[in-house]
């Protein structure tokens, strides 16, 4: 009997040590989950405080954004720097030139990239990947360097304050990391489909066509969001090959704001909110295609 009430007690302690240690664990990890969420958000107040920055100066009276100690709730809010802002200067026609600039890009960037990487990803030829490293080495080619030869190749082509340099180079394949990324996507369909649709009498272009590119749609969801951000907020490229005022974008029509002397900053705030904004808007939207993406072209291949 007594060796009895002794294994029972000796198992009571056991279970009664375990079930601390393990309350203990559970308290720990909560902790720094806790502190790990806690460090998380006053980090990211921190990368924020320039687009609060932003929004508070966009409301604020004309001569008040620099007053001491920081006013970031203006009082009151002065709503009317939206609608100056955006009549002042003539941003309808510089929003429907960055409309046409960024729309006109997304379709061939979409069309020429996917052609591209089908044929790296799904078609053996001789020196295929040679010609994609080639591809891939153009990433480590600035931009500035190859500026002078395209406004020489533009300017003898005439396109040199028109659109075109803009938009003609997307319907080329001229990004090599938007063929990377279809390419990454394009390896993890299964050959096996390839070889069904050839039985059936499907040609190569048909693949392309309705089987590969349906079953690609995170990837394209990744370059329309990147292609949008790259070409609604491109300030050197227009600057190069723009010089009508009628023909800015809106990025370069931002400047306007900048005097030599004097900065409107309640009117330059309000007028970069709203240019912004379709920029929030479409990541939010697109979040999921643009998480799913990164996490296919990161690990597969």
């Amino acid at each position: 009997m007594a060796t009895r009430v002794m294994q029972q007690e000796a198992q009571s302690g056991w279970w009664s040590h375990f079930a601390a240690q393990w309350r203990g664990q559970k308290a720990q990890e909560r902790n720094v989950k806790f502190i790990s969420y806690l460090l998380l958000i006053l980090g990211s107040l921190f990368v924020m405080l320039p687009f609060f920055w932003m929004i508070s100066t966009s409301l604020k009276k004309p001569g008040t954004e620099f007053s001491f100690p920081i006013q970031w709730i203006p009082r009151p809010f002065h709503w009317d720097n939206y609608p100056l802002a955006w009549t002042t200067l003539p941003f309808n026609t510089w929003l429907v030139n960055t409309l046409v600039i960024t729309l006109s890009t997304i379709i061939g960037h979409l069309l020429s990239s996917a052609l591209v990487a089908f044929g790296f990803a799904r078609i053996q030829f001789p020196g295929r990947d040679f010609l994609f490293l080639l591809v891939l080495a153009t990433l480590m080619l600035p931009y500035p360097s190859v500026i002078i030869p395209l406004f020489i190749l533009f300017k003898n082509l005439g396109w040199i304050d028109t659109f075109r340099p803009l938009i003609v180079p997307a319907f080329f394949a001229t990004n090599a990391f938007y063929i990377f990324i279809l390419r990454q996507f394009f390896r993890t369909i299964p050959t096996e489909m390839d070889d069904a649709a050839r039985v059936d009498g499907c040609s190569t272009f048909g693949i392309f066509r309705y089987i590969a590119l349906p079953l690609i749609q995170p990837a394209l969801g990744i370059i329309v969001v990147f292609s949008f951000m790259d070409h609604w907020n491109d300030f050197l490229s227009p600057l190069i090959y723009l010089s009508s005022t009628d023909k800015f974008t809106l990025a370069l029509g931002l400047r306007y704001y900048q005097g030599q002397y004097r900065v409107e900053w309640t009117l330059l705030m309000a007028a970069s909110l709203v240019v912004l904004a379709p920029c929030i808007i479409l990541f939010f939207i697109a979040q999921r295609y643009y998480i799913q993406g990164i996490v296919i072209t990161g690990l597969k291949g």
